[in-house]
């Protein structure tokens, strides 16, 4: 179905998108396969090409901002560092659109990468480094710290420690992270959403942008509970 473009001339920054290649990636998931990795395989690369053709369907659409993903991982990396690559990547793709060949379109204008910050202090030098590769383009990162018990929520690549925001060692590399005047995206589920909120009561000046509005379930054991749930969502 095509919708009639009700302000085809009002300046629009996507804020979140990805880029990917998931080709390689999704014969190596385990059977049974969770209904993402099902819907991302029907889908399995999204890129340069792709971004622009769905910008460009009649919105004034003047820039993005990528979101970590996981991919284009820099494999010749020790592991703390592979998250660079993917920055390296999509700083590329920027460098493509700021070339003037597609307009004034610039995609991936602003890029969130991903630091692993349970490392603790140890998070600085990774945070430095893509710093570096973003070519001031990267803006801060996501650690995403999605779980529930039911495992029909969520697919195994998707599920972070329980109680990941308040683990000691990821405070600490939180409190390191703060040093740098960064953003931090956070993706949890609805019933986590007290662990944010005691994240940013601990942090009250770091910048916190909460993805997928909190993520309200209506999916395997909360199915048919939305209405209940929302209050507290």
């Amino acid at each position: 179905m095509t919708e009639e473009i009700l302000e085809p001339e009002l300046p629009i920054i996507d804020p979140h998108h990805h880029l990917w290649d998931l080709r390689p990636l999704v014969p190596a998931f385990p059977e049974p396969r969770h209904a993402f990795i099902e819907a991302i395989a029907g889908a399995a690369y999204y890129t340069f090409d792709e971004l622009h053709a769905d910008t460009h369907s009649g919105h004034n659409v003047v820039g993005t901002v990528f979101m970590e993903c996981g991919a284009f991982y820099d494999a010749s990396r020790a592991d703390a560092l592979k998250p660079v690559g993917e920055v390296e990547f999509v700083n590329g793709v920027a460098a493509q659109g700021a070339s003037g060949l597609y307009g004034d379109y610039r995609p991936c204008a602003a890029i969130i990468g991903h630091a692993d910050l349970t490392r603790g202090d140890g998070v600085r030098p990774v945070v430095e480094a893509l710093l570096a590769a973003g070519n001031g383009r990267f803006k801060g990162i996501r650690h995403a710290g999605a779980w529930d018990a039911d495992p029909e929520v969520l697919g195994p690549p998707f599920h972070a420690p329980e109680g990941l925001y308040a683990a000691d060692s990821f405070r600490e590399g939180f409190a390191a992270y703060a040093d740098y005047g960064l953003t931090f995206d956070a993706w949890l589920l609805e019933p986590q959403l007290g662990d944010v909120l005691d994240l940013a009561k601990a942090f009250p000046d770091q910048q916190i942008v909460l993805d997928h509005c909190g993520t309200p379930l209506g999916i395997a054991c909360y199915r048919g509970k939305q209405h209940e749930r929302f209050d507290s969502w």
